[in-house]
Order: structure tokens, then C-alpha cells, then sequence
């Protein structure tokens, strides 16, 4: 199968996923809840391990204390998705209003450059779309990580067709131009 190929697959696929997923948003934000909690149990099952490995005590106790941080916020997440969904959705609500708040200050420093809209304007959308997440907080909250998924899901999708789409076009030119820069 031609690599340009592969990638076009890859790329439906996540317009296919990302279609699900915003068409069932609730589940895919528990979905995603509960693997992040697998992930933290994982990583602090990882960490510990290494915690064996430290040399000082110190080093041991901080390495075992991050661990059962680690597994004790991926147990909760894991076993309570319901609850940790919420508590994800609050930290994804204040980093976009810090985010949007950042690119804010930046754009003032940028007033007497071409950037100065463009940043002032990203930073606006953050932070109203922030605070139209608090405002509507419990309404909006089971659904937003879901939907964040599923959008994510499709300008991955459109990105990767976007890229086999150019490697079928300029493959081989680019093949062909690395060849000859490295002597193969």
C-alpha cells in the first residue's frame, strides 16, 4: 500500500471518530476521563519503579510520595468518572481563561506591530469562551471534554488528508530531493 494511502486512511478514520464523538460527546467525555485515570495509575505504577531505583532517601521518599499521587488521582478519575469529568472540565475552563488572559497581556506589548489584532483577538475569544464555560458551567461541563475530543479528532483528520494529498502530489519530488542531498 502507497504511503500517501495509509495516511489518507488514517485521516478518514479520524473524521469518522471525530463525528462520533461529537455526536455522543457525554460518553466520550467519560471515556476520556477514565482512560486519563488509567494513565496517572500507570505512570505512577512507573514511578514508583524508579523510586526503588534512587540512590538517596530523599530522593525515594519524593519519588514514592509523586507515585501514590499519581495512582491515587488516577484511581479517582478511573473509579469516579462522573466526578473527575467535572474536575477536568474546571482545569480545562481556567487554562483557557489564563491562555486567553496571557495572549491578552501579549498583544498590548505587541500594539505596534501587525500581531497586535490577531493576538488580542485569540486572546478575547479564550477568555469568552471561558467565561461562557463557567456561566454555564453544569450544563456545559459533561460535554465539553467530549466535544474538545471530537474536534481535536477533526482537524486531525482534515490535516492528515491535507498531507496525503501532498505527499501523493510531491512524494517522489521529495524522495528524490533527499536522496540526492544525503548521497543515497
Amino acid at each position: 500500500m502507497k504511503l500517501w494511502l495509509k495516511w489518507m486512511i488514517l485521516g478518514v478514520l479520524s473524521l469518522v471518530f471525530g463525528g462520533f464523538v461529537l455526536a455522543h460527546p457525554v460518553a466520550a467525555s467519560i471515556a476520556v476521563t477514565t482512560l486519563a485515570g488509567i494513565l496517572f495509575m500507570v505512570s505512577g505504577g512507573f514511578q514508583a519503579f524508579v523510586a526503588l531505583d534512587e540512590h538517596t532517601t530523599r530522593g525515594k521518599v519524593l519519588s514514592l510520595a509523586l507515585a501514590v499521587l499519581l495512582m491515587l488521582l488516577g484511581g479517582s478519575l478511573a473509579f469516579n468518572p462522573l466526578q473527575g469529568m467535572i474536575s477536568l472540565a474546571l482545569v480545562v475552563t481556567i487554562l483557557f481563561a489564563a491562555n486567553g488572559l496571557m495572549r491578552l497581556v501579549l498583544s498590548w506589548q505587541m500594539r505596534e506591530t501587525p500581531f497586535f489584532w490577531p493576538m488580542l483577538i485569540s486572546g478575547a475569544f479564550s477568555v469568552l469562551l471561558a467565561g461562557f464555560i463557567a456561566a454555564n458551567f453544569f450544563e456545559v461541563a459533561p460535554q465539553l471534554l467530549g466535544i474538545l475530543l471530537g474536534i481535536e479528532l477533526l482537524f486531525n483528520g482534515v490535516g492528515l488528508i491535507v498531507l496525503a494529498l501532498f505527499i501523493r502530489r510531491h512524494g517522489e519530488a521529495i524522495l528524490t530531493k533527499l536522496k540526492n542531498k544525503t548521497g543515497g
